[in-house]
Formats: structure tokens, sequence, C-alpha cells
């Protein structure tokens, strides 16, 4: 009976025991996800999520005219045959990527079988501006000289300027964050979370009045 009786309470210890040191569910899975999570998300080091292709055609058009003054009044006349004009086209490659040099444990929250990630909002890349130049395309009249190289350069410098400015029109900061959560969740689907658990934010709201501060322009004029 003695015998019995010491068996049943090691049995009941070593029972107590193992309650004691197993994690629960949820800490396991913090445990086991949160440096997976990490890992392979820092392993995306920059993560490309939006491409636009914007052709533009630049055009300038000046005349000669004489400028006079008559009865106090001004006035100007443009004289014939002075007409110089010219287009030149331009297309440029526009990206977005998001930066996960940064990234760490705190960009991840774990709530049981919940799972939140705060990404940093896209960057935007103006990666190159190309001229074609077979395609420029100019109209002088006779007592007009050619446009010069300086002068093409100016206006092309233009355009690089207004395809900057028309990027607060195009809806790149959230087609990348679309583009960032669809490549993210099956990544995170795969480590055991279901879709209807997993949120994918971002740090900053961006809007088309601040879209500009997050672009990155680098020199690729052809």
């Amino acid at each position: 009976m003695k015998q019995l009786l010491f068996f049943a309470l090691l049995l009941l210890a070593l029972s107590t025991a193992c309650t004691k040191k197993s994690p629960t569910p949820t800490q396991a899975q913090t445990i086991d996800t949160l440096p997976m999570v990490v890992m392979r998300i820092q392993q995306a080091s920059r993560l490309y999520t939006a491409e636009y292709r914007i052709h533009k055609i630049v055009t300038h058009t000046d005349k000669v005219s004489i400028k006079a003054a008559f009865l106090k009044k001004d006035f100007s006349i443009n004289l014939p045959a002075t007409d110089r004009r010219v287009a030149i086209p331009m297309d440029a490659t526009v990206k977005a990527y998001v930066d996960f040099t940064h990234f760490t444990a705190h960009n991840v929250h774990i709530d049981g079988e919940r799972i939140t990630i705060t990404l940093p909002n896209p960057r935007i890349v103006l990666t190159q501006t190309k001229i074609n130049h077979k395609e420029v395309k100019q109209f002088v009249d006779l007592t007009r000289s050619r446009f010069t190289d300086e002068e093409l350069t100016s206006y092309e410098r233009q355009g690089r300027k207004q395809i900057i400015a028309s990027l607060s029109q195009m809806p790149i900061i959230e087609d990348a964050q679309r583009s960032a959560a669809r490549q993210l969740v099956p990544m995170l689907q795969s480590l055991g979370y279901k879709e209807e658990n997993i949120t994918i934010t971002f740090n900053e709201t961006a809007s088309q009045n601040n879209i500009l501060r997050y672009l990155e322009v680098k020199n690729g004029n052809k």
C-alpha cells in the first residue's frame, strides 16, 4: 500500500513539473515564430513593389518679337518667319520599394494566432530619364538658327522636373503598400498564420501632398 502511494505521489510531482515547464501554445508560437518572421523579412533587404513607366513629350516654342510703346501703352509684335519649335520625347522609370534595413522584432506583434507587421512607408526612386534623340523633332524658320545643345539640355531638365511633379497625381504609394502586403502574406501563411489573422500596417500615412518626401532621384539622364 505504501509503495502504491509513493508511486502515485511521484507521478503527480512529475506531472506538475511538466506542466510548469511546458510553454503554452501562445508562448511556443511567439518563441518559435518571431525570430523566423524577422529573419525572413530581413532577407528581402529591399522589396521592390511597384514600377511605373512614364512617357512624356516636352515641347517648346519661341518667336522673335519686338517691343514698343505708343501713347504710353506697351505692345509686342511677333515678327513673321521667326518660329522655332522643338518636341523632345522622354521616357522615365519610377520604382517603389520597402527598405528592411532597420526591420527588427519591434516591428512584429504577435497576439495568439494573430500577427501584425509594421513596415516603413515605401520609397520612390526615379531611376532614369531617357531621351530618344532620334525622335527629337525641330522646326526652325530660315531666319532662325537651330536649337543649341545647351538649350535642348535645359528643356530636358524642365521635362524631368515636370515628370517628378506629376508623381503626386499617381497612386504609387498606395500601389506599393498593397503589393508589399500581397508579397508578405504568403510568407506568413507558410509559417502557420491564417490570412484573416495577418495585418500589415505602415509607420506613416502617406498622402498625395507629401508623396515627394519619399522620392529619391538618381542621375540617369541619357
